[in-house]
This record gives structure tokens, C-alpha cells and sequence, in this order.
């Protein structure tokens, strides 16, 4: 017979004695268990101790927590929580050493557990920290020079424990002085520190700038770019995500009119970084990322990746401004622009006196015909729509100005075909830039997930400028490849979208290797590898195959929804968002084999294979999920963050809803496994899987069963009725009788 559900059997460690294993009952009072403990061992003052899991982590055992301990655990009786903290209130204050070092290493082990971290917080824990910060360091670096460098350790300890802390919410960063934020700005600033510093100081700053606008504007003051790019400059890669990513949280803190380039400041590398624009803007940082970051010999991390991904996003996004900006058709510094690029193309001076106002208007409409433009008499309507807006104009004086050939060569070219056969530079352009914005998602907050950056990006000053001239010459040559005219605007369009798209997808590592593999994905070239795929997908439309189709389809979908559930089966390892990326949290959940249970539970790390039942803690049956929430409704997708409301992570968030109001939240690694879980957990309900990872597979299965089923009939044609049943025979002499 099976223990009772509430009775789990563990065993318990205290320092110098011999383990006991206990059943303990999850309905006792924990005070309780613990009592039973220490009168085990002949301890008193049962209050004064506590259970934690003896394993890496050292957890608290709590009344919040206790669920996750599960048969076979083993537990230790320690220190409660608040002697623990109490005692190391003390012991950092030591006058020695020695044992102040060993006292900050517990503690900034200690401190990852909240159930500690409340009691030290309560004791005032984070103000003697931050005193020790800012009154300790001379000493330290004194005594650092002059006896064991073991003292080397000491102020990365305290920065560790004040880190972990912080990290569990309980205290507002705002409550921290300017005298502590010039402190932690110091070691930053100062080449020569030890490296462990220097990552928690970076990391310090990162979330104070992410968690507080008014610690922003102050952190913000004390770090120049000038001072961080000697960091990037070093070989650990660490210390490089570390400073690209305080780069980062304070250029998506900065207020707009902050990002914006001006061009009146000349000292670049002392300027604050609340002069956000020159952090991307200006050379030396950006081929300083270039040479010892994406071209380094050291392969690029996920976390590196990430902040690259998030740079690239916020470098594009002040695009935005531009491309949300209407012309004025009155404004004549906005005219002149369009002026000058009817001037670079035509060479003509634009002289306000030269004949009849007639006839300059008839020039100038002419002109502005041959240059493309919708509107003949006024070009500027044309950039009234929102996006690309100003944008658009931008690029074109931009490849006038420093592709002045090519320009002219694709503006002259057009005039001269014919008017139904000419690709018109002014509407391509409006319509590639708005594309471009599309593809590169301008103006959209960067994801938590996506490590999709492009090193081709970071070796220009003026990238986006250069790759709307690569396309907008990409455009111009599918057009004469495509023999189009007006009416084939769109079909072009799409054309060069797939062109663009399929080689990004490739990962050039420059301009030039960007444009060397669209040179390789000609027209001719797409048509091929629409023409294969076509193939492979190929959909049949007469009767009879349409009803065999709608016969085999229910086969195929119960073979999809069996591959999901084998999928939940199996599980998938899930990822906690918090504020701080870098320390990852993780957790497994999978189906039972019988399809009647939700087995989920924390871990320390990803694993690298499936992780088995036993081993998750907790238990939601099937029977009792209520309905599954995908999207914006989620309850976790509710809270503010700064990158938690962007459109990606929306898009991979659902929820399980059991019981009455409680749930069970999920951020999907990706898009695959969104749809995979989203679609098991519906088949389990008995409700109808509707992701476009469903609508994809049933295509493709249903397109290889057909293929297989009509074998038979290659090159013979299938009528689109079936043949008509001949009349009934005057007799039936014919047949034969076997007796």
C-alpha cells in the first residue's frame, strides 16, 4: 500500500552526527518537524534553528516552500535564517581581516536565499554594505598593496552579497545616496581593478539604471564613453557584455530628446552618456565593438549576442523619429532637399527668374515625373505618409549625395524607357524604406529572447543608409530582370522583400558580402527556388483530389496532436524572466506518460537531456486546467517591465488556468515550442490546435500522403467527375456458374 500523500520520507544532516531518516508530515506546522528535529539530537531552543536543502543551493526550508521537498530529499538543521543573519551582521564588522573576508564569502553565498536575505535586509544589512563600500575602499586598496592578496577578494564579496540582495526586489534602488553611485562609478572608471569588481560594479550600475529614472540621470552623469571603452578593448568577453550592456539600459532609459545627435558637442569621448546618440553614433566606439568584439577570436556567447541583438535595435530605433515624421509641404528647407535631388540628377541650377512661371512649373513637373515621384506638381504630399515619412527622403539625398552615379545612372536610365517600363525611383524609394523599417522592426522594443544581431551592421557609421542604397540598386535590377511595368509595383516589391530577407538569413559579415549574395539571388534565381518549393508542396484542385484530401485529413491531424503530446512527453526546459538576465533561473515541466498529469519543477541549470518525473516536485493534474490564456492576457504579462511588454515576448507567453483563479505561467524558448505546447495542452482539452505550426505540418503531411496515395497515377489524367455508371445488362448469361 502507498504512504499517504501528506508523508514524505527524508533524510536530515546536523555537523557531527549521524544522518536520521524521518517521515515528516506536510500537514504539522513546520515549528513543529523542526522541534521534533532538535529534541532528536537533544537541542534546545528549537526557535533558533531551521531546515535547509542540503545541496548547492543551501534554500531555507518555509511553509511557502516546504511542497518542494520530496521523497529521498536530503535536508540539514542549520542556524535560523535570522541567527544566521544576525551573526553575519557581526562578523563582516570584525576588526580582522582574515575573518571579515571569510564572513563577506558566506554572506554573498547566504545571500541568494530570500528567506535570508528579508532577516539581513530587516537588521539593516544593505546600509552597512553600502557604508563599507564607501568608506572602506582607501583602506582596502592600502592594504591590498601591502599584504596577502587574498584582500583582493574583499570588496568583490561585498559587491556579490550587495548584488544578490538587490536582486530579490525587497529594497527600492532609489534609496541608495550619490555618494555610493560615485563610488561604484569610480571602479568602473579605474583601468587597473580586479575583474570581479569590475563585473558587479558594471552589473550595479546596469540595474540601477534599469530599475530607477532618477538613479538614471545620475549614473548617467558620472560614466563617459570614454571611460568604458577601455574595457571593450580588453579580452574578457565578461567584462565586454557587462559594459555593452550598461550601454544598453542607458540608452533605452535616455529621454528622447537625450538620444538625438548634436552636433555642437566636439568632445565625444568626455561627454556624458545622456548625450545618448554619440554611444552609437560616433567611429571609435563602433569599430571598437567591430574589431574586439564580433571579429574577435573568442566565438561569441549567447548573452553577448543578446546585447549585440539589443544595440543593433536601439541604434535603428532612432530611426524613429524620422520615420513618424510627416513633410511639411511648406516648409521650403524641406523642398530645398527635393530640389537638390532634381539638381544632382539633371544638373540644373535652380534659378527662380529663368522664364515664365509656366514654364518652370512644366520643367519642374517633367523633372519630377522622370525622378519618380507620385505626385508630379508638389513631391512633398508624397512624403505625408507615416511610415517611412521623412525617412524616406533621408535615404534618397543620402544616395544622391554619396552614390552620386549610381543615382544618376538609375534615374537617367528609367527616364529614358518607356513610361509603363520605367521603375520609379521616388516611389521605390518611399516603399523600400518603409520595407526596410519593417524588416529591421524600427520603432519595437528589443525581445528578452532574441540573439539575432548582424555583425554587417556594425561596420558602417551610417548602415542603414548603406543598405537602403545596396536594395534600392537590388530594386532597379530586378525590375529589368522581371521585364515589369507599373501595374507589377507589388509583385516586385515582394520579390526584393524575398531577395533581402534570404540573404540576411545568411549572416553576411559586412556591406559588401551583402551585396555579393544578392547578386547571387537574381530573379531567375528566386523563380527557382519558388518553382522547388512549389514542387514540394504541390496542391492538387480537382474534385476527386479535394475529397481525398478531405478523407486523409482527420488521419493526419490525430497524428499531429500524438506527435505533441509525445512532445509535453518529453518536456521542455523553460526559462524565468527576471530584471537581470545574466543569472538565469530554470525551470522543467512535462506530461506523464498517461496523459493525466503536469509534472513541473525548478532547476539549477539547463539540462542537456530530459529530466526525469521523480525528479519535479510539483504536480497539476490535466483534469483540473480550466482553459489556456496565450498572449497579452496572461496574468505575467501584465506586470511592467521595460522588455517585458515588447510584441515578441507576447507572442511566446501562455498561461494553464486551474482551479478558481490560480496559474501556471510560461514563457516559451521560441516560437516552435510555443506552438508545440499550446497545441498539446488544447488537445488535452478536447479543443481545436490552431497555430501555424499545426497549419504548416498538416500541408506538408498531407501534401507527402497525397504524393504517395496518387503514385500510382503519375501522368495519367484524373477526370474531374467520376466516370458514369453504365446501364444494367438485358441479361446476365455472361455469368459464369461455378457449380
Amino acid at each position: 500500500m502507498p504512504p499517504p500523500a501528506d508523508i514524505v520520507k527524508v533524510a536530515i544532516e546536523w555537523p557531527k552526527a549521524f544522518p536520521k531518516l524521518m517521515e515528516i508530515d506536510q500537514k504539522k506546522p513546520l515549528s513543529a518537524i523542526i522541534k521534533e528535529v532538535c529534541e532528536g539530537w537533544s537541542l534546545g531552543n528549537h526557535e533558533n534553528f531551521a531546515l535547509q536543502i542540503a545541496d548547492a543551493t543551501n534554500f531555507y526550508i518555509t511553509e511557502k516552500n516546504r511542497n518542494d521537498i520530496k521523497n529521498g530529499s536530503i535536508l540539514r538543521l542549520t542556524t535560523s535564517p535570522y541567527q544566521t543573519a544576525v551573526q553575519l551582521h557581526e562578523r563582516i564588522q570584525s576588526s580582522s581581516m582574515d575573518a571579515k573576508l571569510e564572513a563577506l564569502k558566506d554572506l554573498a553565498n547566504a545571500s541568494r536565499d530570500i528567506t535570508f536575505a528579508q532577516e539581513f535586509i530587516n537588521l539593516d544589512g544593505i546600509s552597512l554594505l553600502t557604508q563599507m563600500v564607501e568608506s572602506g575602499t582607501e583602506r582596502y586598496q592600502k592594504l591590498q598593496k601591502i599584504m596577502k592578496p587574498c584582500f583582493g577578494d574583499l570588496l568583490s564579496f561585498t559587491l556579490t552579497a550587495f548584488v544578490e540582495l538587490m536582486d530579490h526586489g525587497i529594497v527600492s534602488w532609489d534609496t541608495f545616496s550619490v555618494a555610493f553611485i560615485k563610488k561604484i562609478a569610480s571602479f568602473v572608471n579605474k583601468a587597473a581593478l580586479d575583474t570581479a569588481v569590475l563585473q558587479r560594479s558594471l552589473a550595479i550600475l546596469e540595474s540601477m539604471v534599469l530599475n530607477s529614472q532618477d538613479l538614471y540621470h545620475k549614473v548617467a552623469q558620472e560614466i563617459t564613453i570614454g571611460q568604458l571603452i577601455p574595457h571593450l578593448q580588453g579580452t574578457d568577453q565578461d567584462i565586454q557584455t557587462y559594459t555593452i550592456a550598461v550601454i544598453n539600459a542607458l540608452f533605452l532609459k535616455a529621454p528622447e530628446e537625450k538620444r538625438q545627435f548634436d552636433e555642437h558637442i566636439v568632445d565625444i569621448l568626455n561627454c556624458p552618456l545622456t548625450e545618448m546618440a554619440h554611444i552609437l553614433a560616433q567611429k571609435q566606439l563602433r569599430s571598437i565593438i567591430l574589431s574586439n568584439v564580433i571579429r574577435s577570436t573568442t566565438p561569441i556567447n549567447d548573452e553577448m549576442a543578446h546585447q549585440l541583438y539589443v544595440l543593433q535595435v536601439l541604434t535603428f530605433n532612432l530611426l524613429e523619429d524620422r520615420m513618424m515624421t510627416k513633410m511639411d509641404p511648406q516648409d521650403q528647407a524641406q523642398r530645398d532637399i527635393i530640389f537638390e535631388l532634381r539638381r544632382i540628377a539633371f544638373d540644373v541650377e535652380c534659378e527662380p527668374n529663368s522664364g515664365s512661371i509656366e514654364k518652370r512649373k512644366s520643367m519642374y513637373t517633367r523633372d519630377y515625373k522622370k525622378l519618380g515621384f507620385i505626385n508630379h506638381v508638389n513631391p512633398a504630399v508624397d512624403f505625408t505618409q507615416i511610415p517611412p515619412g521623412m525617412l524616406a527622403l533621408d535615404n534618397m539625398l543620402y544616395f544622391a549625395k554619396h552614390h552620386q552615379d549610381a543615382y544618376i545612372r538609375i534615374v537617367l536610365e528609367n527616364s529614358s524607357r518607356e513610361d509603363k517600363h520605367e521603375c520609379p525611383f521616388g516611389r521605390s524609394s518611399i516603399e523600400l524604406t518603409k520595407m526596410l523599417c519593417e524588416i529591421l522592426k524600427v520603432g519595437e522594443l528589443p525581445s528578452e529572447n532574441c540573439h539575432d544581431f548582424h555583425p554587417m551592421f556594425f561596420t558602417h557609421d551610417r548602415s542603414f543608409e548603406e543598405f537602403f542604397c545596396i536594395c534600392i540598386q537590388l530594386l532597379n535590377k530586378t525590375w529589368k530582370e522581371m521585364r515589369a511595368t507599373s501595374e507589377d509595383f507589388n509583385k516586385v516589391m515582394q520579390v526584393v522583400r524575398e531577395q533581402i530577407m534570404r540573404a540576411l538569413t545568411l549572416k553576411p559579415n559586412s556591406l559588401d558580402q551583402f551585396k555579393s549574395r544578392l547578386q547571387n539571388l537574381s530573379y531567375t534565381e528566386i523563380l527557382k527556388i519558388r518553382q522547388s518549393e512549389r514542387m514540394n508542396q504541390e496542391d492538387f484542385q480537382s474534385r476527386p483530389i479535394l475529397e481525398l484530401r478531405e478523407k486523409i485529413q482527420p488521419e493526419i491531424m490525430e497524428l499531429i496532436k500524438q506527435q505533441r503530446l509525445n512532445r509535453l512527453c518529453e518536456g521542455t526546459c523553460f526559462r524565468k524572466i527576471s530584471s537581470r538576465r545574466r543569472q538565469d533561473k530554470f525551470w522543467y515541466c512535462r506530461l506523464s506518460p498517461n496523459h493525466k498529469v503536469l509534472h513541473y519543477g525548478d532547476l539549477e541549470e539547463s539540462p542537456q537531456g530530459e529530466v526525469p518525473h521523480d525528479s519535479l516536485q510539483d504536480k497539476l493534474p490535466v483534469a483540473d486546467i480550466k482553459a489556456v490564456i496565450t498572449g497579452k492576457d496572461c496574468p505575467h504579462m501584465k506586470e511592467k517591465g521595460a522588455l517585458k511588454q515588447n510584441k515578441e515576448v507576447l507572442e511566446l507567453a501562455f498561461s494553464v488556468l486551474y482551479e478558481s483563479d490560480e496559474y501556471l505561467n510560461f514563457i516559451a524558448p521560441d516560437k516552435h515550442e510555443y506552438c508545440v505546447w499550446t497545441d498539446g495542452l488544447n488537445a488535452l482539452l478536447g479543443k481545436e490546435m490552431t497555430s501555424d505550426y499545426t497549419k504548416s505540418d498538416m500541408d506538408t503531411l498531407l501534401s507527402m500522403e497525397m504524393k504517395l496515395r496518387l503514385l500510382d497515377l503519375e501522368n495519367i489524367q484524373i477526370p474531374e467527375a467520376p466516370p458514369p455508371i453504365p446501364k444494367e445488362p438485358s441479361n446476365y448469361d455472361f455469368v459464369y456458374d461455378c457449380n
